[in-house]
């Protein structure tokens, strides 16, 4: 039991590592059915869109489902992950927030952030910063950060707009969103670890 709890607990390992995998065939449909849940997961929780007055960018649930997805799977699992959630997206399915599709929008620059910020928390992730609230919470906001670098200039690009102004439009909305967005990770991944320790 020791042995299990020290291989649960100890960093170099993020949450979907603990699924089980018994041979080399196993692990790769497991990492498979992963990255294509991942995918689901954000193309579902951008469906939960609401418009903000002077914004192009509605709140979502996109960001937030994506910083999970890195951190569960870890970094290439995370990547591999979005990326799939943005070529589909970006060849037609309409699962982008507000059911968008394709490039020709204002917020895409935001898919193109979660991409790196996916890799970001997920490389994180394995150095055990999901383990605690302050963890995480940092975690959190490093990957929202990222995504903000490159969505907000590229809102500006698109919208012929400047800086300052993409920045009034697509950042600060949110970032009180994104506070509670971090609160909640913040609980439930150390809580996540710590149920998973004690089973072990």
């Amino acid at each position: 039991m020791a042995t299990a709890v020290a291989s649960v607990t100890r960093t170099g390992t993020v949450l979907a590592d603990l699924l089980p995998a018994t041979s080399a065939g196993r692990a790769r449909a497991r990492d498979a059915a992963l990255i294509l849940g991942g995918a689901a997961l954000t193309g579902l929780t951008a469906q939960i869109a609401i418009p903000v007055p002077g914004s192009p960018v509605p709140v979502s649930g996109q960001t937030f489902a994506a910083l999970l997805v890195g951190t569960a799977l870890g970094a290439r699992r995370g990547f591999l992950s979005l990326a799939l959630y943005a070529v589909v997206g970006m060849a037609g399915v309409p699962w982008f927030a507000e059911g968008r599709s394709g490039t020709a929008f204002a917020s895409f620059g935001y898919v193109l952030g979660m991409l790196l910020a996916t890799t970001v928390v997920g490389a994180l992730a394995r150095r055990g910063a999901d383990r605690s609230a302050l963890r995480t919470a940092g975690s959190m906001a490093l990957g929202s950060a990222i995504i903000y670098a490159v969505g907000v200039p590229y809102l500006a690009l698109y919208a012929h707009i400047s800086l300052t102004e993409a920045v009034a439009a697509g950042l600060t909305p949110f970032l009180i969103g994104d506070a509670l967005k971090a609160a909640l990770a913040m609980g439930a991944l150390p809580a996540a670890w710590k149920l998973l320790g004690r089973r072990g």
